[in-house]
């Protein structure tokens, strides 16, 4: 369990990061961050982190494939945790 925790703390502090360095490069007009990349950092468990990034640096906020689709994973992997909580009970 603790290894889970420390996983999550690290693929959201990662996914947090990745918002934030590709809202400089957007502003510096340089190389970016896939979308592939930053919505798959948020479906690997990074979601929290993600959705905090995103309106932290108001970055990908008008972008429904992120105001839409970064909710829809996290509340994907909340259940998904319940229903494993409540099946491996």
């Amino acid at each position: 369990m603790k290894y889970l925790l420390f996983y999550l703390i690290i693929v959201n502090a990662v996914s947090f990061v990745l918002m934030l360095v590709d809202k400089q490069k957007a502003r510096k007009k340089k190389w970016r961050i896939s979308e592939a990349t930053l919505m798959g950092s948020a479906a690997i468990g990074g979601s929290i982190g993600a959705l905090l990034g995103m309106y932290t640096f108001r970055h990908k906020t008008k972008h429904p494939k992120f105001t839409v689709g970064v909710p829809l994973i996290l509340a994907a992997q909340i259940l998904f945790a319940l229903v494993l909580y409540f099946w491996l009970r």
